[in-house]
């Protein structure tokens, strides 16, 4: 399963809904768009060393996945079919369907639009 930054914020925030699920998860995933978008985010935040010490640890037990150039297909096939169907995505989020339809794995989201992606399976709590 791959973690969307929000799934990511609420299991760092220990929500219980999210944690379940993510206990529950054969593997986790996180991709590196992600990681840009949390540090971005903790950077501001009064929380930050203790956030930067949990995603450290995080990142030592979770496999990182980067964008690649089949990456770049499967984006590419993603934007033109969300474009058609006039249902356009968040450019990042873009990046993050193609790394979840590239590796087979569902998305642990609260994001709604990923629906809209054919062949990706997206995960709420």
């Amino acid at each position: 399963m791959i973690l969307d930054t929000n799934a990511l914020s609420a299991v760092a925030d220990d929500e219980p809904a999210v944690v379940r699920v993510y206990r529950q998860a054969a593997s986790m995933e996180l991709p590196v768009i992600v990681l840009g978008e949390y540090r971005f985010g903790i950077g501001q935040s009064r929380r930050r060393s203790e956030y930067e010490k949990w995603l450290r640890e995080l990142i030592a037990a979770t496999r990182v996945l980067v964008v690649e150039e089949e990456t770049s297909r499967h984006y590419a096939g993603i934007r033109a079919a969300l474009k058609k169907a006039g249902r356009p995505i968040p450019s990042n989020d873009l990046w993050i369907a193609a790394l979840c339809r590239q590796h087979r794995l569902q998305l642990l989201s609260q994001d709604q639009h990923f629906d809209a992606v054919e062949g990706l399976e997206r995960v709420g709590w």
